[in-house]
């Protein structure tokens, strides 16, 4: 056999590699397929909260993203949040497809975690036993829990010997909300899903938690969606913006916005920061004054 057609002779004479074999890209995070969500369909009472949403949302690898929902009043943000999350009555879509790394899903999961805006800590757990609630559900022996805990605990910036024996009633709202940010992550989730978790927090500690959330996210490298009535928050937290329109909704608009890599008070200040706040206020508050037309008529 001649070194032209030996494989191994050409690589020794031109000193060169053949090229690796392609591998398959990795299938979207999260994918929207022509999504639509009518409530009561067939009935009377059929409401379509979203109608024909797409997106994809690319796996990146060692990073993540944050997605930001905007959008008026009553436009499926939160719809869109849970029919990811595989949460009745929004899934499963009336039709279209919902796929999470290429799968429809069936139901909720433990790659998916939640935050909700109301505080929904168990009331009759401390600290400790709502932060390991997960574990403790997948069977993980209790003092394999109670050490994750505690790591978890600090993490999201509590003390577990002051704070780790009290019940969510000895609890401000912030801290709530931190207690239910551990207990989400402290499973891993590959996608983090999140409703106005801040909606009822003061100014300063809602500052503070996005700081927290950005800190969270890096570390985990999770793909974050987030719904929020705040464009300050919008823009500072997301990497884009998926801005809905009026009810039932679609994705009207994708804004790409610059990456948080500065405390947020300091970025809320930039001109170029407010400047993106005002153009997308614009959008929604014509977004809100066509829902006040559409009620009033």
């Amino acid at each position: 056999m001649s070194g032209a057609d030996n494989p191994s002779s050409a690589e020794t004479e031109t000193g060169q590699h053949p090229a690796p074999a392609a591998t398959p890209e990795s299938p979207p995070v999260v994918e929207f397929k022509n999504v639509t969500k009518t409530y009561d369909s067939g009935t009377i009472r059929a409401f379509t909260a979203i109608e024909n949403v797409n997106f994809t949302v690319p796996d990146r690898p060692d990073h993540g993203e944050m997605i930001a929902i905007l959008g008026p009043s009553g436009c499926g943000k939160s719809t869109i949040l849970r029919l990811i999350a595989g949460l009745s009555p929004q899934h499963p879509a009336t039709t279209g497809e919902v796929l999470v790394s290429g799968t429809p899903i069936l139901a909720p999961g433990a790659d998916r975690g939640m935050v909700f805006q109301a505080y929904t800590s168990f009331d009759n757990r401390n600290v400790f036993d709502n932060v390991a609630f997960g574990l403790e559900c997948c069977g993980v022996p209790r003092k394999e829990r109670r050490e994750l805990a505690r790591e978890w605990i600090v993490r999201v910036g509590l003390d577990p010997d002051s704070d780790g024996d009290k019940y969510p009633y000895q609890l401000s709202g912030g801290m709530r909300q931190r207690v239910a940010i551990a207990r989400s992550l402290i499973l891993h989730p590959k996608i983090m899903l999140m409703d106005e978790p801040f909606g009822a927090l003061d100014p300063t500690t809602r500052t503070r938690m996005q700081d927290l959330l950005v800190g969270l996210w890096r570390d985990l490298e999770a793909t974050v969606f987030f719904v929020t009535h705040s464009i300050e928050e919008a823009v500072y937290l997301g990497d884009r913006i998926y801005i809905l329109s009026t009810s039932p909704g679609t994705i009207l608009r994708e804004v790409e916005v610059p990456a948080p890599d500065r405390p947020a008070r300091e970025m809320q200040r930039e001109p170029k920061f407010v400047e993106l706040v005002f153009e997308i206020r614009e959008i929604i508050e014509r977004l809100e004054a066509q829902n006040e037309e559409k009620l009033g008529g």
